[in-house]
C-alpha cells in the first residue's frame, strides 16, 4: 500500500482535496486499497478552509510516506517553520512530493524547487519567479514533473496532477477509467496551456461547443466551415452565422488559435522538429505556421522554442 499524505494549512483552498477523490477512485477501479490516503497538518485536529469551515487532520509525525501532496491558499501565507521543516525532511525518503496551485511556494519556501523546472497558478507565476529566481517557472503549464517533485496549475489543475501520478503507478488504463469516472478528460497533459484558446472563444452554445471540440481533436484534418458545421448539426451558413455570434471571429481564426497553441505545447516538449509540428497541429508546412505565429505573437515559432529550451537549461544552470 502507498501511504499518500496531503497537507493542509490554515486557509488551505478547498479545491486541493479533490486530489484525494482521484487516489480514492484508483482503489476502487484497481478493486484494492493502493493508496492510503491522510490528511495531515503541523499541530492535527482541525484546520479552518479558505471557506471558513474546517478539516479533520492528523499531526505530522515522523512517518514515511511515498507520495506527500501539498495545496494551495488564495493569499498566499508564509508557511510555518514546522510545515517547512516536516518538508525538507520528508524530501530525504518520500518519493515524490508535489504541490498544487500556490503550494508551490511552500515547497519554494523548503528549498525543495532550486534549480528545478516548476509552475503554479498563472496569476502567481511572475511573483513566484520574482521571489525564488534560481527556480525555472513555467507559467503556462498545467504540470511540470521535474524528478521527485511535482508541480501543478490552479484549481482543477490538481486533478491532472493526480491522475497523472496514478498513471505512473498503476499504468494508462486505469488512469483513464478514473478520469472518466470522475467526469474529466483522460488528463490534460502536462504541456498543455493553463489559458486555453477555448476560454478566449467563451461559445455559449452546445452546438459551437461540440465543433469546437471536434476541431482540437482533429487539428491534422483541413477543418473546413462544412466540416464544422456537420460536427454541430447545422448548415454552413447557419454555423458561420452562428460561431460569429457567439465568439466575434470567423471559424478560420478560431482554428488557427486552437492550431498556435497545439503547436505551442508541442514546442514546449522539445521533442519534435519544427516541420513535424506544423505538420501534425495542420499548418501543412512551417512557413504557414510562422505567419500564424507572427500574427498571434508577433514572432516567428522558433524564437519562442528557443526562449523555452533557455528556460528549461537555466534551471540546471543556476545554483
Amino acid at each position: 500500500m502507498l501511504r499518500l499524505g496531503i497537507v493542509l494549512f490554515p486557509g488551505f483552498q478547498v479545491m486541493g482535496l479533490a486530489m484525494s477523490t482521484v487516489f480514492e477512485f484508483a482503489n476502487i477501479t484497481a478493486n484494492e486499497a493502493i493508496y492510503e490516503i491522510k490528511l495531515l497538518s503541523e499541530e492535527g485536529g482541525p484546520v479552518p478552509s479558505s471557506v471558513g469551515f474546517a478539516i479533520s487532520t492528523e499531526p505530522f509525525g515522523r512517518r514515511p510516506f511515498d507520495t506527500i501532496l501539498v495545496g494551495g491558499d488564495n493569499d498566499i501565507v508564509p508557511a510555518s517553520a514546522g510545515l517547512l521543516s516536516f518538508l525538507r525532511r520528508a524530501a530525504r525518503t518520500t518519493r515524490r512530493i508535489g504541490a498544487t496551485c500556490t503550494g508551490a511556494f511552500v515547497l519554494a519556501g523548503a528549498g525543495l524547487l532550486e534549480g528545478r523546472r516548476a509552475t503554479t497558478h498563472w496569476f502567481h507565476a511572475q511573483a513566484l519567479q520574482r521571489d525564488y529566481p534560481k527556480i525555472a517557472v513555467e507559467p503556462d503549464r498545467i504540470f511540470i514533473i521535474d524528478g521527485p517533485i511535482w508541480t501543478s496549475a490552479g484549481m482543477t489543475a490538481g486533478i491532472d496532477l493526480a491522475l497523472a501520478m496514478v498513471e505512473k503507478d498503476l499504468g494508462a488504463e486505469v488512469a483513464r477509467q478514473v478520469a472518466k469516472k470522475l467526469v474529466v478528460y483522460h488528463r490534460r497533459a502536462g504541456g498543455q496551456l493553463q489559458y486555453s484558446a477555448l476560454l478566449e472563444l467563451e461559445p455559449r452554445s452546445d452546438r459551437v461547443q461540440t465543433a469546437l471540440a471536434y476541431a482540437r481533436e482533429n487539428l491534422k484534418a483541413e477543418l473546413s466551415v462544412e466540416q464544422l458545421a456537420e460536427s454541430a448539426h447545422l448548415s454552413a451558413r447557419q454555423f458561420s452565422r452562428a460561431f460569429r455570434a457567439e465568439t466575434g471571429q470567423s471559424p478560420a481564426k478560431a482554428i488557427e488559435q486552437l492550431r498556435v497553441e497545439a503547436a505551442q505545447v508541442m514546442m514546449a516538449s522539445g521533442k519534435h522538429p519544427m516541420d513535424v509540428i506544423a505538420r501534425e497541429t495542420g499548418f501543412g508546412d512551417r512557413e504557414r505556421m510562422r505567419r500564424a505565429f507572427l500574427r498571434a505573437f508577433g514572432q516567428p515559432p522558433q524564437v519562442m522554442q528557443r526562449a523555452t529550451r533557455a528556460n528549461r537549461q537555466g534551471a540546471y544552470a543556476s545554483d
